[in-house]
């Protein structure tokens, strides 16, 4: 197989690891190289770019480092994360176990297709987001209004410091952070989540995929759109934000590692 390996380049130790890793894994028969910001890191010619073809890209980081790859691919390739962050929803790996899992890869092995947002303004795709995108105040500790239209009714209408839009799989991130329910990511919609809401009948809503779903900012106040933390875009103070499916999912290898029982796992580390 080819293989791309990408690391925190934040973290000597993971480095560290990363090179190894890759190295062992040239010793089992697999082509192996190294993203360019990695191969920076680490001191090697970095033969590889974002745009190449690779039948795995294996991540060693926490979820960011996941996402920033992720975002990073405008044909999205099967990610392993290994986790060397705080929690890491998005990793199904420890480092001890990736060489042996890796190995017993064969050709064709299964992937889990995890679903994207497209968020537009105007016809104007801004970006994906494979966890959220949050629409936040510019300004600290004013508020903005907000419209969410469904199949083109006002559905809800309230005031908070911010709106995160959100998918099944980020359900584990900021948006369970903010007192949104865990979401199976096999199912499929959209999960809005306002972000300390004036009014506290303002609740979480997951809307079907299938639905036409907007969100409209009427405020006074100057608003940014973050997308998965690694992107932000200014909105100003009024507009409309369209919210779709993204056309091509996230692809993760099938660790076979089941999702309730490593959320339970994980959330005991909190």
């Amino acid at each position: 197989m080819k293989i791309v390996m990408v690391s925190r380049i934040d973290d000597e130790k993971a480095l560290e690891y990363t090179r190894d890793l890759g190295d062992a894994l040239l010793q089992d028969e697999n082509q192996v190289c190294f993203e360019p910001a990695t191969a920076r890191a680490l001191g090697v010619d970095a033969a590889w770019t974002w745009d190449s073809q690779s039948d795995l890209v294996v991540v060693v980081g926490g979820d960011g480092t996941i996402l920033h790859s992720v975002q990073k691919m405008e044909k999205q390739v099967p990610v392993l994360g290994i986790n060397w962050g705080e929690v890491g929803f998005l990793a199904d790996l420890e480092p001890g176990e990736a060489r042996a899992f890796i190995k017993s890869l064969r050709p064709g092995f299964a992937i889990e297709p995890r679903m994207r947002i497209s968020l537009a303004r105007e016809g104007v795709v801004l970006g994906q987001a494979l966890n959220e995108a949050l629409i936040v105040t510019n300004r600290p500790a004013k508020m903005l209004r907000f419209v969410v239209v469904v199949d083109g009714i006002p559905a809800e209408r309230f005031r908070a410091d911010g709106l995160l839009i959100s998918t099944p799989t980020g359900s584990t991130a900021y948006a369970m952070s903010a007192g949104g329910p865990i979401v199976d990511p096999r199912i499929e919609g959209f999960l809005l989540v306002p972000l300390a809401p004036y009014m506290l009948s303002s609740r979480p809503h997951l809307i079907s995929n299938e639905r036409s779903v907007e969100v409209r900012l009427e405020s006074a106040k100057p608003a940014s759109l973050v997308i998965d933390g690694q992107k932000s875009i200014e909105l100003g103070m009024e507009g409309s934000i369209v919210v779709t499916r993204a056309a091509r999912p996230a692809l993760f290898v099938d660790a076979k590692k089941n999702f309730f029982r490593k959320v339970d796992h994980k959330l005991r580390r909190l």
